[in-house]
């Protein structure tokens, strides 16, 4: 490492994790607009196939799939086909089967990983948090005693044990319906 005059790249006996990856969540890079933008990616990984979407399963109005930026390992979606903002938005056959797949994706990643609980909800709207408020999307994340120690809170930064292709193929085999 060079040091640099102004302080930078000083050791300081930290680790750094580099997760480059993260720099076009961070950018807000293909973020969709309210509009039904070809930008959009839960419009766009229906079309993709399964492996290359990360699609663990399809149903017939809503899929489920990884999260490109996980908060954990197994960090999935629910998502309507249909690009709408709102849950308020969908109609009673799309909110069933969102309901349906949300509890088979938690059983699914209790039986293939061992998940000790979950964190299950939407963002509604940018202000609430949303990342990408124009389509519909029903986070499953699953915890494990311990998972979340300091690296998030003060690195700022999430660990994988494994790449996302590895979880969607285990996920994907072990679907429990």
């Amino acid at each position: 490492m060079t040091l640099q005059q102004d302080g930078a790249g000083e050791p300081d006996g930290l680790e750094r994790l580099w997760t480059p990856h993260r720099m076009a969540y961070i950018r807000g890079e293909n973020k969709p607009s309210d509009d039904s933008s070809p930008q959009c990616p839960f419009c766009r990984i229906p079309g993709l196939d399964d492996a290359a979407g990360l699609v663990v399963r399809r149903g017939r109005l809503a899929f489920v799939v990884l999260n490109l930026y996980p908060y954990s390992p197994g960090h999935l979606m629910v998502c309507p086909y249909r690009h709408i903002p709102d849950y308020t938005d969908t109609t009673d056959e799309e909110a069933a089967e969102i309901a349906d797949l949300t509890r088979q994706a938690m059983r699914t990643v209790r039986a293939a990983s061992g998940a000790g609980g979950f964190n299950v909800g939407m963002n509604q709207g940018e202000v609430a948090g949303a990342g990408i408020a124009a389509h519909l999307h029903q986070h499953v994340v699953p915890r494990w005693p311990g998972d979340q120690n300091f690296m998030p809170i003060i690195g700022r930064t999430r660990t994988l044990p494994e790449l996302l292709a590895d979880t969607r193929g285990l996920l994907a085999n072990s679907w429990v319906g």
